[in-house]
């Protein structure tokens, strides 16, 4: 009877071990954030190990707007910008050749953690976080924590880091010190005097602050608009998107409903997008309109007879939990057909849809056919989970983000950054803390546009930067003319050393009651995609993993000198 007992507990045991995931998993929200803008050349990376940029085996592809990004993601742009929009508003936008991480994205009792790495280049970040939201942004010899709606400016560069505060309050964190800076303030590091931070004045406002500017005006703007007709306080994300590109309307038993701008009766809400495979959740559509976000994976879809398909918000309101889906649809099967069915707000997992009877959008040739109606009035039954080879995905790889070469200059009136082109031989020695020649000679107009470039931004600062009577050399104030004989120079510069892996800090909030970085709080693909259940990026080791960097906590690696 003991030995039956034993192995009736053996089982019990095993068996919860194995239910307590997926269970856990089906109940639980994934944190997933957008791509809400795309300008130019954006490309990201789902998984590496430690460094982005140096991960030789990282498989970078073309991002597109509205891609989902989770926890271990990366981001990177070229000659190009790019937006996040988070689920709580807050706002990231990234300038021509920066390379950021998203380490964490995780929940903590409803408090939405956020942590990222600057790799290389500039962001600015608007944050307005709610009672118990943690947002940090690591970059370089130095962590940003927004403690009160802000908006801030991060510089990471080959031979320092800065962080200006446009708006509100900001802590920075370095070497287990805090210190604060408010609206105005400035505090740099040279890696050449890693030990002694600079406090002051922000730099002037460039043309990529003021765009900045205007995107967080219009999308606020937008968002506030579109809270007279749904009542949202957890999750804003697209919703100034509907404002702007599309209509609601008084759908009887549903009340406030939406539909875009500019489609007829017989519009197909999956008309516009495409497919993208993940790991976690299986296939994932990617809306391709501005718009195409909240529609395509929250809410549901009915079919009116006066407007044909509309948008019904259901799922969002006061202490309601928000699922992520990878597609609002309903994969069903009968045959050899596979197709989609719209989700009704009122359908049940692992249910027949109440859109059943308006028809079935079939696949064929691994592609979803817009215009096509299969009848839905046979036998029809729901797949839980879509095959890989169903469809084909729509992004394609590309190579990875090259390391630019970049500085600060630093006058009165702030800091600012020259960027030197790849193929330029002019380099930053911050163990010199001078431009230098390396080995290559570069065309002439590369050297002239390098020239350029550290004229302009001298200019800006308020003070002049010459050139010598031939391109062989460059003189900014205070620094040597370039020799024209690279061999008078050493044939290895450091800007373009590999940085050290960066580590935020875990986070901390007064409001929460708790001090330490942890887990995600797991998350399940809803049904109406593959049905698979995924963490929102896994655990977060504090030894790393696959995707996340390794080392210690504090202000993150400082730059190598």
């Amino acid at each position: 009877m003991t030995r039956r007992l034993l192995w009736f507990l053996s089982g019990l045991v095993l068996f919860s071990i194995v239910l307590a995931p997926a269970t856990f998993a089906d109940l639980s929200h994934a944190r997933i954030v957008r791509l809400s803008l795309v300008q130019g050349d954006v490309r990201f990376v789902s998984s590496y190990h430690e460094d982005s940029l140096t991960d030789p085996n990282a498989t970078w592809e073309t991002a597109s707007l509205n891609l989902p990004i989770r926890q271990g993601f990366a981001l990177a742009t070229d000659n190009g910008r790019a937006e996040v929009e988070f689920e709580n508003g807050a706002m990231v936008f990234l300038a021509p050749n920066t390379v950021v991480e998203f380490y964490d994205l995780s929940l903590r009792d409803g408090d939405h953690i956020t942590r990222l790495v600057l790799r290389q280049g500039s962001l600015v970040t608007y944050v307005n976080p709610a009672h118990g939201d943690y947002f940090s942004v690591t970059g370089g010899d130095f962590t940003v924590e927004a403690i009160a709606r802000t908006t801030f400016r991060l510089d990471n560069f080959d031979d320092g880091s800065n962080v200006n505060v446009e708006q509100g309050r900001v802590n920075v964190l370095r070497n287990e010190k805090s210190t604060p800076l408010e609206k105005g303030q400035s505090l740099a590091i040279r890696a050449s005097d890693s030990a002694n931070p600079t406090i002051g004045r922000s730099a002037d406002l460039d043309d990529f602050d003021h765009w900045v500017s205007g995107r967080i005006e219009n999308v606020t703007t937008a968002t506030n608009y579109s809270s007279q007709y749904v009542s949202s306080p957890d999750y804003t994300s697209g919703f100034g998107d509907l404002y702007t590109y599309g209509s609601w309307l008084s759908v009887g038993g549903y009340g406030n409903c939406w539909r875009p701008f500019g489609v007829g009766l017989g519009w197909s809400p999956f008309s516009y997008g495409n497919w993208y495979y993940d790991n976690g959740f299986g296939w994932s559509f990617i809306g391709s309109a501005p718009w195409g976000w909240l529609p395509y994976h929250y809410g549901g879809w009915i079919f009116s007879p006066v407007y044909g398909w509309v948008w019904v918000p259901s799922g969002f309101g006061y202490g309601v939990p928000i699922h992520y889906r990878p597609v609002t649809a309903v994969w069903v099967h009968s045959g050899t057909t596979t197709g989609i069915v719209p989700l009704h707000p009122g359908d049940k997992y692992g249910k027949s849809s109440q859109n059943l009877s308006q028809g079935v959008y079939p696949v064929q040739n691994s592609q979803l056919v817009h215009s096509t109606l299969v009848p839905g009035n046979g036998k029809w039954s729901v797949l839980k989970e879509v095959p890989r080879e169903s469809l084909s995905a729509s992004v394609t790889t590309t190579t990875p983000p090259t390391r630019v070469s970049r500085t600060i200059l630093t006058s009165n009136s702030g800091s600012r950054t020259v960027t030197l082109s790849r193929d330029s031989s002019i380099a930053y020695d911050p163990r010199e803390h001078r431009f230098v020649n390396t080995n290559t000679n570069p065309p002439e107009s590369t050297l002239k546009r390098n020239s350029e470039d550290i004229k302009e931004v001298s200019n800006h600062l308020g003070v002049t930067s010459t050139t010598s009577g031939n391109t062989n050399g460059v003189k900014t104030p205070g620094t040597p003319i370039i020799p024209a004989n690279p061999q008078s120079q050493s044939s290895t510069h450091a800007g373009n050393l590999p940085r050290a892996p960066l580590t935020p800090p875990p986070p901390h909030t007064t409001g929460s009651g708790w001090n330490s970085g942890g887990s995600s709080s797991g998350g399940g693909a809803s049904w109406g995609g593959s049905g698979r259940g995924s963490s929102s990026g896994g655990s977060h080791p504090s030894g790393g993993s696959s995707s996340h960097p390794s080392g210690g906590g504090g202000g993150g690696g400082s730059h190598p000198h």
